[in-house]
């Protein structure tokens, strides 16, 4: 999860937070750490049903920073270059991988092999550089996405 603000008031670390007006989708990872961590944060949460809403109610100033998945705020501020993400990494690391059933390990030792395999070959840097960074502002790297 990552920060998204103004370029020009940039927020890059969570004790700029206190104040602001922070805006999540509901029923995400960022509602759920803002939820838990408002107060103590001293952030004012503004909760959305959509990503349209949410970044629209940026853009119309309801709020001053948003919180979501990273990889949906970097294409959103290239799209929008007057915002930055500020805070590229908060809250608790989550994964998009593959999954396995727990118990099965001959399947789970296929796919750690062919992972493997694929990560030897540049596949994973060869697929961030041609499938993601085309969306992501420049200043965003792969070992901003990809985890290893």
């Amino acid at each position: 999860m990552g920060v998204l603000s103004k370029k020009n008031d940039k927020v890059t670390k969570t004790s700029q937070l206190k104040g602001q007006k922070l805006i999540v989708n509901k029923g995400t990872t960022a509602e759920t750490y803002f939820t838990q961590n408002a107060s103590k944060l001293g952030v004012d949460l503004l909760k959305f049903d959509s990503k349209t809403q949410q970044f629209n109610a940026l853009k119309n100033g309801r709020a001053d920073v948003l919180a979501d998945d990273n990889t949906y705020l970097y294409t959103w501020a290239k799209n929008n270059p007057d915002y930055v993400v500020g805070i590229k990494e908060l809250g608790p690391q989550s994964y998009i991988s593959p999954a396995v059933k727990k118990g099965n390990k001959d399947l789970l030792k296929w796919t750690n092999k062919e992972i493997a395999k694929l990560d030897k070959d540049g596949f994973l840097d060869q697929t961030y550089k041609s499938q993601l960074a085309p969306y992501f502002t420049k200043d965003v790297k792969a070992s901003d996405v990809l985890v290893k």
